[in-house]
C-alpha cells in the first residue's frame, strides 16, 4: 500500500530525511554523552539506532563532534555535497573503529545500512558550497588543529608549575592531545588560577577555530565582484530589447543583476543572490513557450548552488505556471496603471485637481520634457534635488525593483522637470524605456523640500497628457504594497496575517497614504505576486529580497520610500 501511495520523489524525500535523522541522532548521543552521561545510559533504544560507536568519556571531542553531525545532517537535507563526502568518511571511520575496537557489530551493521544509504543517493546531493570558502575553511581547519596542538604544547610546557605534572616538551604534546580525547585529562589537575584559565582556553580555541572552519565549508555559493560579464549583459539586453512588456523590463539590466538563460537560450531571469535565497525580478523575458523550461531551469539552477528561488513581482497570467511546478504564491501588492485611452482632466472627480493645475498654470509654473542625453549640468542639479528629497525622507536609495539616481542611467532617460516662475528646477521624474509594452512606466519622482503642495500632481498630469499625446495605451505609476492583500475572504492565512501588518505597520511606512496618492489618478489595480518554493524557504526568499531591495543596508530599508 505504501509503495503505490509514493511517487519516485516522495521515495527520494523520505530517503533524505531518515539519512538526516540517523546523522542528526549520532549527534545528539554524542552530546548527551557528554553532558549527561548516565542519563544517555537509560536511553538504550537512542543508541540502538546510532551509526557510531559512543563513548562517555572525551567530553570536549564528543561535544564537538556531535555538534558537527547535527550540522552535517542539516546539510544533508540541503543536499549539499560537501556535507555528504564529510558524512561519508566519518561513516567510513566509524565502521573501521566499530570492528577493531571489539567487533561491535550492531553499530557497525548500522553505520554500513546508512553508509549504502548515502551512496544509492548520491546523485541527490548536487548541492554546492561555495568555493573560495571550502578552501578557506580547509586552511582554517588545518590551521586550527595545528594553533592548538602548538599553543597547548608550548602553554603546558612553559606554565608546568601551575600544573600537577612537570611536562617535558613531548608530554606537553601529548597532553594537549589527551584533552580533546580522555574524560580526566589523563589525570592533569590544575593547580593555580591561571592552569585552569589555560586549560579552558584550549577548549574555546579549538570550539571557535572549528566552527568557523565547518560553517565556511558548508556556506552557500556567493556572487563576488559584478554579478554578470559583458556577454551576459549584452545578452541580457537583447532579449529584453526583443521581448521586454512590463513594467520592470528595464530594471533587469541594472548592474546589481545576474543572468540565468534557459537552455534555448532564448529567455532571460534576471536575479540576485543573497545569502540562501536567490530573487529573480519579475517573470522570465522572453518567449512565453519557453518560460516552463526556463522557470524549471532556474530551479535545477538554484538547487545546484544551495539557494531558494523566488521570483518578485509576477504577473497574475502565468501563476499557474509557477504552481504546477511546485512553488508558492503569496500576493504583495497592486500596480497602478492609469488607463491613458480613457484620461480626462473634465468631470465632477477631477474638479480639486484642476483647480490646483490651473493656479500652477498662473503663477508660471512650467512642465519641461528632455530627450536622452541630458546635459551634466542638468543632472547635477537634479542630483542635489534628489539628494535633498532622500534627506528628507530620512531613508537611502531603494534598488533591485526600482532604479536609483546614477547619472548613466538617469542620462539616458526621458525626463520630465517642474520649473518655478524664475525657471528653477522644483521636481523631475524619469521615465524608463518600454521597449515592448504599450505602457510607459515612471521611476524616480523627487522634488525640492520648498516645493508648494500640489507639485508632483502637476508633474503626473503633465506626462499622463504628453503620453496620451504620443498614443500609449497606458501609463504605469509603480507598486503600492500589500495593497489589496488578503481582502477577499477566502484569503489564505499567511495573506490575511499580512494584511494584520499592513494595518499595523502603517503607523511607520505610510502604505495607506501612498496607495490614497495614487488612487486619486483612478489608476487599473492589477495585482502582483511573490513567488517562492515552500514555507520553511519563505524566510530566506524575503531575507534576499530585503537584502537586495536596500543594497544590504537593512536599517535604511525600515525607513520610508516615495
Amino acid at each position: 500500500m505504501i509503495s503505490k501511495a509514493l511517487n519516485p520523489k516522495q521515495y527520494r524525500r523520505l530517503g533524505l530525511w531518515s539519512a538526516a535523522f540517523l546523522t542528526a541522532c549520532t549527534g545528539v548521543i554524542n552530546v548527551l554523552s557528554a553532558v549527561a552521561p548516565r542519563l544517555l545510559d537509560r536511553m538504550v533504544w537512542l543508541r540502538a539506532i546510532s551509526p557510531f560507536d559512543v563513548k562517555s568519556s572525551a567530553h570536549f571531542f564528543s561535544v564537538m563532534s556531535g555538534f558537527f553531525l547535527l550540522m552535517l545532517a542539516a546539510n544533508l537535507l540541503r543536499r549539499k555535497r560537501v556535507a555528504w563526502l564529510l558524512t561519508i568518511g566519518l561513516l567510513i571511520i566509524s565502521i573501521v573503529l566499530n570492528f577493531v575496537r571489539g567487533w561491535y557489530y550492531v553499530e557497525g551493521l548500522f553505520t554500513i545500512v546508512l553508509l549504502s544509504q548515502l551512496i544509492l543517493m548520491r546523485n541527490i546531493f548536487t548541492a554546492s558550497s561555495d568555493p573560495p570558502s571550502i578552501g578557506q575553511g580547509i586552511r582554517v581547519l588545518l590551521g586550527a588543529l595545528v594553533f592548538t596542538l602548538l599553543y597547548g604544547t608550548v602553554g603546558f610546557y612553559l606554565q608546568r608549575h601551575s600544573f600537577n605534572s612537570r611536562f617535558s616538551l613531548w608530554g606537553a604534546m601529548l597532553q594537549t592531545v589527551a584533552m580533546f580525547f580522555t574524560d580526566d585529562n589523563a589525570g592533569l589537575v590544575a593547580t593555580s588560577r591561571w592552569g585552569r584559565f589555560f586549560e579552558s582556553s584550549i577548549y574555546l580555541v579549538g570550539a571557535v577555530t572549528l566552527t568557523y572552519a565547518f560553517f565556511m565549508i558548508l556556506r552557500p555559493v556567493l556572487l563576488r565582484g559584478k554579478p554578470a560579464s559583458k556577454v551576459e549583459c549584452q545578452r541580457a539586453a537583447e532579449i529584453v530589447e526583443h521581448y521586454g512588456c512590463s513594467s520592470l523590463a528595464r530594471f533587469t539590466l541594472f548592474e546589481d543583476k545576474a543572468y540565468y538563460f534557459s537552455p534555448s537560450g532564448q529567455t532571460m531571469i534576471a536575479y540576485v543572490p543573497k545569502g540562501r535565497g536567490a530573487i529573480a525580478l519579475g517573470d522570465p523575458i522572453g518567449p512565453e513557450s519557453d518560460f516552463k523550461e526556463a522557470i524549471w531551469g532556474f530551479q535545477a539552477f538554484c538547487d545546484r548552488n544551495d539557494w531558494h528561488p523566488g521570483f518578485y513581482q509576477v504577473l497574475p497570467d502565468h501563476l499557474s505556471l509557477y504552481r504546477s511546478l511546485g512553488f508558492n504564491t503569496l500576493k504583495i501588492g497592486e500596480e497602478g496603471v492609469v488607463d491613458l485611452t480613457a484620461f480626462t482632466m473634465s468631470g465632477k472627480a477631477k474638479q480639486d485637481l484642476r483647480t490646483s493645475l490651473n493656479k500652477f498654470k498662473r503663477l508660471g509654473y512650467a512642465l519641461e520634457r528632455l530627450e536622452p542625453p541630458i546635459s551634466l549640468t542638468v543632472l547635477s542639479e537634479l542630483r542635489t534635488i534628489s539628494d535633498e528629497w532622500l534627506i528628507e525622507m530620512q531613508g537611502a536609495e531603494k534598488r533591485f525593483s526600482l532604479g536609483w539616481f546614477d547619472e548613466a542611467y538617469i542620462g539616458h532617460c526621458d525626463v520630465f522637470l517642474v520649473k518655478d516662475e524664475a525657471q528653477q528646477i522644483i521636481a523631475f521624474a524619469n521615465v524608463v524605456n518600454p521597449y515592448q509594452s504599450k505602457n510607459a512606466t515612471v521611476d524616480l519622482m523627487r522634488r525640492r523640500t520648498e516645493a508648494p503642495p500640489g507639485t508632483m500632481d502637476f508633474l503626473f498630469t503633465g506626462m499622463f497628457e504628453h503620453y496620451k499625446a504620443q498614443g500609449y495605451a497606458g501609463f504605469n505609476i509603480g507598486l503600492s504594497a500589500l495593497a489589496g492583500v488578503g481582502d477577499v475572504d477566502n484569503a489564505r492565512r499567511l495573506e490575511k496575517g499580512v494584511r494584520y501588518l499592513y494595518r499595523h505597520l502603517n503607523r511607520f511606512y505610510n502604505f495607506k497614504g501612498l496607495h490614497a496618492y495614487k488612487d486619486k489618478f483612478q489608476p487599473r489595480w492589477e495585482s502582483r505576486y511573490l513567488v517562492y518554493p515552500s514555507v520553511m524557504a519563505l524566510p530566506d526568499v524575503v531575507m534576499a529580497l530585503i537584502r537586495a531591495d536596500s543594497g544590504d543596508r537593512l536599517f535604511d530599508y525600515l525607513r520610508p520610500d516615495d
